[in-house]
């Protein structure tokens, strides 16, 4: 049930879509994304750009919170901030959010970009969500 409720979700974001990203993992307080290398998704010097990094990190990070929320309620970013430990040379992100603490009102969130054999830590996310009923 969670998980479909979380792909559901995932599957109507159009930058996920454009990214071409993958929801990989759902699981109460965590959820894994993956994004492959291509391209038109770099920077300048041929890396990942920040940009997609952040994007699926945050994209983690929500849905990481929204497994915590009861039906009526979705969730919104209201502030993150994300150092980059390397440039994003590998052929596939893997981005992971978890849940640090809920609240009634805020979510606090880590995120994590790791290169596809999970063994760099590419960046790293701290977020804050806020609960909205729908």
């Amino acid at each position: 049930m969670m998980y479909e409720k979380i792909k559901k979700s995932f599957d109507k974001q159009g930058l996920m879509n454009t990214l071409n990203a993958r929801l990989i993992a759902v699981d109460r307080g965590m959820v894994k994304i993956s994004c492959d290398f291509s391209k038109g998704l770099t920077q300048q010097h041929g890396y990942i750009h920040a940009g997609v990094a952040t994007s699926i990190v945050d994209s983690a990070c929500g849905y990481a919170a929204l497994t915590l929320m009861p039906e009526n309620v979705e969730v919104l970013t209201v502030e993150f901030k994300v150092n980059f430990l390397k440039p994003a040379d590998t052929k596939t992100l893997i981005a992971v959010g978890k849940v640090l603490q809920t609240g009634k009102t805020l979510t606090i969130c880590e995120g994590y970009v790791y290169n596809l054999e999970q063994d760099k830590l590419i960046a790293k996310m701290t977020a804050t969500l806020i609960s909205i009923t729908i």
